[in-house]
């Protein structure tokens, strides 16, 4: 018997199967039968004092604790929903539903990089894919291209006595950081860095344990001994964490995000180098992920996702943005 499935894009992307309801990364309240949580950002946890039963990997809902969120997942997930590995972040999924006819990939990251493996494709008939980089603007260097331009610059800064803060997310990009730089010494860490650190090493990740807490550094003086790298989080270019590291040790700023293609994202960020590491997938990655999955339908979430709808449309491909609060599918039928 054909199955009927309903998407609709309001508090999330929200799906109707089988008599079920399945809202995926939920912003708000969800009253579906079940909340898919795709990777443990706090803008993907959304949705607390919900009715569903919570389907998420168990890192997710280990790292969710770590930050102080309460993830308690369902006992069974029904037989037609698959998790699969999107690359984003550690413990990070896509979902496939109805045996595969709906793939929903959530953030995710085609290159491997440091201990991440990439996200595989999967096929199917309804693809529901994120594009925040969905323009060909993005396209990003090699991992390891990155990381020759990165050293070679830490150590001509290193050459002259110059610290060197390393900026990205807390939970995903500073454990990359930590894993990818990890030759150095000496290294210091912030708090929230430090404690994603210490969760990422009790699920099992190859990260330097012995990465000294900036409060410690800075309370044994260990600050006036130069050069040393501290790694941080991009929100601390917001206050005068960065800044007083700046004026008082001369220190210079690194930041990593997939938006350091552009080359005007240092002068808006106020930085002084930054690279294009990022935790998503890349121009020609998002067209490959399509490509592999060989999906009838495509519906593009996030960033660009009019123009990559666009671009897909004139490859042939039936492909159409969701905007919050868009029914894109009325109903289908497989």
């Amino acid at each position: 018997m054909a199955s009927r499935i309903k998407i609709t894009a309001q508090n999330g992307i929200t799906i109707n199967y089988d008599n079920k309801r399945i809202d995926l990364d939920p912003v708000r309240k969800s009253n579906g039968d079940y909340r898919f949580i795709s990777h443990a950002h706090m803008d993907h946890m959304g949705g607390k004092n919900s009715n569903g039963g919570i389907i998420a990997s168990k890192e997710t809902v280990f790292l969710a604790a770590r930050r102080g969120v309460n993830l308690k997942l369902v006992n069974n997930i029904p037989k037609d929903i698959t998790l699969v590995n999107s690359g984003h972040i550690l413990g990070s999924c896509g979902i496939t539903l109805g045996d595969g006819k709906v793939f929903y990939t959530g953030d995710f990251a085609v290159k491997p990089r440091a201990f991440l493996g990439g996200c595989d494709p999967e096929e199917c008939n309804v693809l529901i894919i994120e594009s925040t980089f969905g323009k060909k603007d993005f396209i990003f260097p090699s991992i390891s291209d990155i990381k020759e331009k990165v050293n070679q610059l830490i150590s001509e800064l290193f050459s002259r006595g110059i610290p060197v803060i390393l900026m990205g997310y807390s939970l995903g990009k500073a454990q990359i950081l930590s894993h990818l730089f990890s030759s150095w010494d000496p290294i210091y860490v912030e708090k929230s860095v430090e404690d994603m650190n210490k969760a990422y090493i009790d699920l099992g990740v190859d990260i330097r344990t012995d990465l000294i807490a900036y409060e410690i550094a800075k309370h044994d003086g260990l600050l006036q001994k130069k050069p040393w790298i501290l790694i941080s989080p991009m929100k601390s270019r917001y206050n005068d964490f960065v800044s007083n590291l700046k004026k008082k040790y001369g220190a210079i700023t690194v930041a990593f995000s997939g938006w350091g293609v552009d080359p005007r994202y240092k002068y808006k960020m106020k930085v002084d180098h930054a690279f294009a590491l990022s935790d998503h997938s890349d121009f020609n990655e998002l067209v490959d992920m399509v490509k592999r999955c060989n999906p009838n339908m495509i519906y593009t979430v996030h960033g660009f996702a009019k123009e990559f709808a666009a671009h897909l449309r004139s490859m042939g491909f039936d492909a159409n943005s969701l905007s919050s609060g868009q029914s894109s599918i009325s109903e289908y039928f497989f």
